[in-house]
């Protein structure tokens, strides 16, 4: 197991620094890597793990490094940047690649190069972390309960609060708005413009539909046409996301994302260990097929997200180690089946049934 080699790219962010430490604690020797070697060194002499700091854009370097890497764990955003470059370097040097992002242009940019990857017998499988392991396992679980689904609505519920990655991938999608899967095709709405009151296994709650990764993974996973994601929030909030649409066109100034985005360094800091231990997160799912009138529920109750992220990246990586299939474009459920998210640490078993 540990002849293997894997590196940890953008090891010294506050997710990356997480998994670089689990991955010791479980005997691993990953190689750390990124942008900045003043960064990666603090890290890299305190856990006794070797470390190169190469940058995305120099492309020769980046695949004479991974030449002998057979798993990247790819943790620096912002992925809709960052995703490519190293796809395509996996892609040349036979590297498994997998990373953490939540961005739905990273799934379709990933979906888009199946055929490339196939033929370098390369997994390509991004959103190994709770974006989307979680809800693209209950997906999986529900759709084989309706095979012939028409709908499929997935949502969480969490006190957990943001990273400062996750925190600024949020910010991006201020100026775009949300999105659904409406008959096989993703559409960009007004945030809020969907809601319903959702029960995710803590009580009723208002929810509004959220432009999260399985509205791009959950179809490929599954085929079902028509897809939501939800989350809790105030009907006051709501009205507030709703009345920002009018200035989405202002939102998505690059002068006012860089803005934003500093804002986040400077006060946003991820959850400590205590405090994440304190933290459940409830994931609920809902699949039908409108004109036979079937209609099933899925609930499955994980650690918070940061865990599932550091053992989910962890548990796909250690699959790919021993890995013998066909190269191409995974989600996490197509990979690993969709009993994976029961296997992670402070996971429950899904659980189907019609409420």
């Amino acid at each position: 197991m540990n002849n293997k080699k894997i590196m940890i790219y953008g090891a010294y962010g506050y997710t990356g620094e997480l998994i670089a430490r689990e991955a010791v604690a479980k005997g691993y020797r990953p190689l750390l890597a990124g942008r900045s070697s003043q960064k990666l060194q603090p890290l890299a002499e305190e856990l006794g793990l070797p470390a190169m700091a190469v940058c995305l854009d120099s492309s020769e370097t980046l695949e004479r490094t991974l030449r002998d890497i057979d798993v990247v764990i790819h943790c620096a955003g912002p992925f809709s940047a960052t995703a490519e470059p190293m796809m395509l370097a996996c892609i040349a040097s036979r590297t498994h690649y997998q990373d953490i992002t939540g961005e739905m242009s990273v799934y379709q940019l990933a979906h888009s190069m199946n055929a490339e990857a196939k033929a370098a017998g390369v997994v390509l499988c991004p959103g190994t972390g709770f974006d989307v392991i979680p809800t693209d396992c209950l997906a999986a679980a529900l759709h084989k309960a309706i095979p012939t689904a028409t709908h499929l609505s997935l949502g969480f519920d969490s006190d957990s609060p943001l990273s400062p990655g996750t925190a600024k991938t949020s910010i991006e999608s201020l100026g775009v708005g949300s999105a659904i899967r409406r008959n096989g095709e993703i559409e960009i709405t007004g945030h809020a413009e969907f809601s319903r009151t959702i029960d995710f296994g803590r009580g009723e709650k208002f929810a509004v539909a959220i432009p999260w990764g399985d509205v791009a993974t959950a179809y490929y996973s599954t085929g079902i046409p028509n897809i939501a994601v939800y989350i809790p929030m105030s009907p006051r909030r709501a009205k507030k996301m709703r009345r920002m649409n009018r200035f989405r066109w202002l939102l998505r100034k690059q002068w006012v994302q860089d803005w934003l985005k500093r804002k986040v360094d400077k006060s946003v800091r991820g959850p400590g260990e205590e405090k994440r231990a304190e933290q459940q997160t409830w994931i609920w799912g809902e699949i039908r097929h409108d004109r036979r009138g079937e209609r099933k529920i899925g609930r499955v109750v994980t650690a918070n997200g940061y865990d599932v992220t550091v053992h989910g990246s962890l548990a796909v990586m250690e699959f790919l180690l021993d890995y013998k299939g066909p190269g191409g474009y995974f989600t996490p459920s197509k990979l690993c089946g969709y009993e994976l998210v029961e296997r992670l640490p402070g996971s429950g078993q899904i659980k189907i049934g019609i409420d």
